[in-house]
């Protein structure tokens, strides 16, 4: 049994732990039914249920998922794709999901097959911490993209 100042008062009858905790016009609590005997708290258990409520609405009011958006071209060299993906890893590793685009001006529209070469590429090197959202696919005329989640 433990008091609503977080006392312990020790074992004692259940009849005997409803007279305390009326007297103190609050709520006898089971915290934990598998002990032997079973743990019991003195509180207001309307408060508790409340508290605990506005606890998670909290911490899922923090949780926002951004969505970081990378930019290639099809003759991005292989150092500065790397540079990128490792910008990709971190947004990943930070819970945002990451969208690459690849755009494609000019001459570059004749090669659309480039563009889904490089993005199935990176899905390879970063499999470990992200999955494919959304696959290559092309958007627009110009522009190829696909989408990365992080992995739970």
């Amino acid at each position: 049994m433990v008091d609503q100042d977080g006392k312990m008062l020790g074992a004692m009858s259940t009849v005997e732990a409803l007279r305390l905790a009326n007297e103190a016009g609050l709520d006898l609590v089971e915290v934990n039914p598998n002990e032997r005997p079973p743990i019991c708290r003195i509180m207001d258990y309307g408060k508790f249920k409340y508290e605990q409520k506005k606890r998670l609405s909290q911490n899922a009011k923090h949780t926002h998922v951004h969505v970081k958006e990378i930019r290639l071209r099809p003759k991005t060299g292989e150092h500065d794709i790397a540079f990128k993906l490792k910008r990709a890893r971190t947004f990943l590793e930070h819970k945002d999901k990451v969208k690459i685009n690849v755009l494609f001006r000019g001459r570059e529209n004749a090669h659309h097959d480039l563009g889904r070469q490089m993005l199935l590429k990176i899905i390879e090197q970063l499999e470990d911490v992200a999955k494919v959202e959304k696959a290559p696919s092309m958007d627009s005329p110009r522009s190829m993209s696909m989408v990365l989640a992080p992995k739970s």
